[in-house]
């Protein structure tokens, strides 16, 4: 049970309930349906996560294998089996979903996956990054990825943070 009740379409701003729709596969997903309470936030929310899932030059792989470790690394199940299929559709293996959290042991991941993985972990968990952790990605990623991949990272923290926090769990 969520800590607010969802709010129904027919309460929410018709104009925004049709972009969400729109821009999020022709759903009214619960979190938007919290988001609603407050419009001006849920546009400002839907139009930075409409560019960075959509209108970034982030390759797919890379962006979700962050969002699924920040999912794990956070507890927010709702946000990991929500990823599930656009992490798959992205080429990510249901084994390396399986080894996300002993990603370092195991011979799933590219040195790539490793890079991103060990940034995610190391924004996640302590917000200051290693000298070490950050040359690992640089070494992989020009300048333009290394700033979507953080704002991605940054973002999705703050969707598990916010699911968490409204105990949003399922659909």
């Amino acid at each position: 049970m969520t800590r607010l009740p969802l709010i129904e379409e027919s309460e929410a701003p018709s104009d925004l309930v049709a972009r969400i729709k729109r821009e999020r596969g022709g759903k009214f997903l619960a979190l938007y349906r919290i988001l609603a309470y407050s419009p001006k936030v849920a546009e400002a929310w839907l139009q930075f996560f409409t560019v960075i899932r959509q209108q970034c030059g982030l390759d797919a792989r890379y962006r979700e294998l962050a969002i699924m470790a920040i999912a794990k690394l956070n507890g927010a199940r709702y946000e990991f089996e929500q990823h599930i299929p656009f992490a798959l559709r992205a080429g990510i293996t249901q084994t390396q979903l399986d080894h996300i959290e002993s990603w370092r042991a195991s011979a799933e991941f590219s040195e790539a996956d490793k890079a991103v993985l060990a940034y995610t972990e190391a924004i996640t968990r302590d917000v200051r990054v290693p000298d070490d952790v950050f040359a690992g990605v640089r070494g992989k990623f020009d300048e333009k990825t290394l700033v979507e991949l953080t704002a991605t990272i940054g973002g999705y923290n703050m969707v598990s943070r916010f699911l968490e926090a409204m105990e949003v769990h399922q659909e």
